[in-house]
Order: structure tokens, then C-alpha cells, then sequence
């Protein structure tokens, strides 16, 4: 098997500093776990920044609940894009959907205009979409990298035919993150089926906290770390042994 990329979704600047030094190549950054992550501060994106040498990216979500933003919460993305980005952001996690479920392509395209060339992943909002392929394909025109999905269920063990018709579809022309619910159980079997070269994981690779239970996906479907736990570098470094 070549090498898997493994993003690691951390809360906390310790927890993006432990992900980096249990081997994961890239950390996405969030705070607010309760709500299924929302935007970080600037002091935590700058700390981080200043700490970990690998890609850092960066969610752009005002609140939690659906993905269907007024202007003035768009406007506010907007400044936490630029905010991040002029911090060292190297990439901006982001999803934005109209009323009806699908992919607001103007807002999109605003927000990826704002990010000024950064690496863009769209996140689980994706799974939202009532039609995913064609959401994948406006995604792809409008420049995003990679979509963060778990091929449409729950959780990505669960939807393993959906994430290879994704992948199939994607034809190496848009990048497909497996999310949601990956842990060291299953993580072989799913790059295995679905051919992905990263995937992305949160609370599988956290240190038990006080609230462990609340670990999983949050409101909104974002996968997110165990509020009140950190991620454990040997956690980390079991997982990407599974995968090596």
C-alpha cells in the first residue's frame, strides 16, 4: 500500500502539536466541538501555526446548524478566510449550501476567492446535497481540492459503494477525503475499498476526557475530536501503522 496522508481534526493547539508528532501529514483546525466545530481563534490559528510544521488548515464555520448562511454571516467568513490565511493557514475547510441542499455556487466561489489560492476542502456539508455527484461536479469547477464525505451515510464504513462511486467519478480531478467515524478498526478496509490516498479522522486517535461521550460527529455531521480530550501521538502512530 503507498503512503495514506492521515488529517487529523484537532481542537486545541496541544492536540495539533500531538497529531504532528504521532506522524499525521496534515492537521485541520476547529474549535467549539459541542457545535461540530466552528472557526478558531486567531490566537489558537497563529499558536499553531508558530508549533506545527505540516499543512494546517483552518474550518471557516460562523456557527453550528445548517449550512445555509445570511450575507452578513457570509461576510464574516470571509474575514476569518483572510484572518487565517494572513496567520499561515496553508489550506480552508468550508461548506456553504443554498436552501434547498445544494452547493451555493456563488457564495462558493466568493469564499474561494477570498482564500486566495489556498487549498480548498469542502467539508460534510457535501453530504447534505440532495444529488452528490452533481454536487461533485460543481465543486470540481469551481476549484475546491477535495470533498470531505463519508459517501453519504453516517459514517464511512457504512457507505463504502458510495464512496467508490465518488472516487470513480472524481477520475483523480477533484480529491476524495474519507470522513466520519475512521478508526483503527476499520481503517485499512476502507482505504482498501475505496482506493483513497488520505483520509481524515478526529475523535479515533483522542485521549479520553471528561466529556468522551459527546465524541463523534457533532451537530451538522462535522467530524470532530472528543471535546475535552487531546490527540494522542501513539494513537496516531497506531493508525498509520494499520495503513503502512
Amino acid at each position: 500500500m503507498s503512503k495514506i496522508l492521515l488529517e487529523c481534526c484537532v481542537g486545541s493547539v496541544e492536540s495539533a502539536v500531538n497529531a504532528e508528532l504521532g506522524g499525521a501529514g496534515r492537521v485541520e483546525l476547529c474549535s467549539a466541538l459541542e457545535l461540530g466545530g466552528v472557526t478558531p481563534s486567531s490566537a489558537v490559528i497563529r499558536l499553531a501555526r508558530e508549533r506545527i510544521g505540516v499543512p494546517l488548515f483552518v474550518l471557516i464555520r460562523p456557527r453550528g446548524g445548517d449550512f445555509h448562511y445570511s450575507p452578513l454571516e457570509v461576510e464574516v467568513m470571509k474575514t476569518d478566510i483572510a484572518a487565517a490565511r494572513d496567520l499561515g493557514a496553508d489550506g480552508i475547510v468550508l461548506g456553504i449550501l443554498r436552501e434547498d441542499g445544494n452547493v451555493d455556487v456563488e457564495r462558493t466561489a466568493e469564499l474561494i476567492e477570498a482564500a486566495g489560492g489556498a487549498s480548498i476542502t469542502f467539508h460534510r456539508a457535501f453530504d447534505s446535497t440532495p444529488d452528490p455527484l452533481a454536487a461533485l461536479e460543481t465543486l470540481r469547477e469551481l476549484g475546491v481540492n477535495r470533498v470531505l464525505t463519508t459517501g453519504g451515510a453516517d459514517r464511512a464504513e457504512e457507505s463504502l459503494t458510495g464512496l467508490e462511486k465518488l472516487a470513480e467519478a472524481a477520475a483523480g480531478r477533484i480529491g476524495i477525503l474519507p470522513g466520519g467515524g475512521i478508526n483503527h478498526e476499520n481503517c485499512r478496509r476502507i482505504i482498501e475499498q475505496t482506493g483513497a490516498r488520505e483520509i481524515h479522522v478526529g475523535s479515533a486517535v483522542c485521549s479520553a476526557g471528561p466529556r468522551q461521550e459527546a465524541a463523534g460527529l457533532g451537530p451538522g455531521g462535522i467530524e470532530t475530536p472528543a471535546p475535552g480530550g487531546e490527540t494522542d501521538p501513539e494513537s496516531v502512530r497506531r493508525l498509520l501503522a494499520l495503513l503502512a
